[in-house]
């Protein structure tokens, strides 16, 4: 399956990979492929550096004053409790171990305690869980908007240098293979006369030229290619042919103009 195809399973595939749950033989055909894909390499670079920023520690938030004044008063209220009952205590015989109160509120106040700071704790954790949501919430928009670029973007598979026999360039010749959009933009100075046309040709290797499509007055012209019609293709000319080129089927008739060779890009 060509996962590439799958917007949606990348950015799931970015996100196990970033995060650190993507281990294992999994791991290793996602980078793969990263390093041979754009999009998928964008989608976990993008992931990467968003959950970078998430471990970065918290900012401090200041509790309301209330609670500590709430905590001085237990404190004040546990040193005024021992200090009477040490008095009691040197007023009468010392009682047992389970009838001194000041055991019981010790741990009442340390119990006290520990339940404020454990709210405090809570306060703070939802505080983090609410801003990392939020922040997830704006990468899957940002992954969102860098897949639809990515996807208008053109994938340039193939690219030609059309020039004259004075190794002048007038041509320059782009394949898109994700819109299967054939690119010829003129570069030079040449321009045929009203009544002449330029027409570009596949010339591929031990057959006859293959007419690909007739200029304009345009300086650019757009075709409809398959992907394999290029892959079969070493060689690309433009001859000059009466108005409207010549019919579907035949070959060139008038004189060769530019030609070069068709080269594969790497990505």
């Amino acid at each position: 399956m060509n996962i590439t195809r799958n917007p949606t399973l990348v950015d799931q595939l970015a996100a196990s990979y970033a995060l650190g749950t993507l281990r294992g033989g999994a791991r290793r055909r996602f980078e793969e492929l990263a390093r041979v894909n754009a999009s998928v390499r964008a989608a976990a670079l993008l992931w990467q550096g968003q959950l970078a920023s998430v471990t970065e520690l918290q900012p401090d938030i200041a509790p309301n004053p209330l609670v500590w004044t709430r905590i001085n008063n237990l404190v004040q209220a546990e040193k005024q409790a021992r200090a009477m009952q040490t008095a009691r205590n040197l007023a009468k015989p010392s009682l047992s171990w389970w009838a001194n109160l000041s055991l019981w509120r010790g741990a009442s106040a340390v119990g006290t305690l520990a339940a404020v700071a454990a709210l405090f704790m809570v306060g703070n954790l939802s505080g983090l869980n609410q801003s990392l949501g939020q922040q997830v919430s704006s990468l899957g928009s940002e992954v969102k908007n860098l897949n639809t670029r990515l996807d208008a973007a053109p994938e340039i598979r193939y690219v030609a240098v059309l020039a004259d026999d004075k190794a002048a360039a007038s041509m320059l010749v782009t394949f898109d293979a994700k819109h299967r959009q054939l690119l010829l933009k003129r570069v030079g100075a040449f321009q045929e006369q009203p009544d002449r046309s330029l027409q570009l040709w596949a010339l591929p290797e031990g057959g006859a030229p293959k007419s690909i499509g007739v200029m304009g007055s345009d300086a650019v012209l757009r075709l409809t290619v398959g992907h394999n019609d290029m892959a079969s293709v070493p060689m690309l000319a433009v001859t000059l042919e009466a108005k409207g080129g010549v019919p579907e089927g035949s070959g060139p008739k008038g004189p060769l103009l530019f030609k070069g060779a068709l080269l594969q890009t790497v990505l």
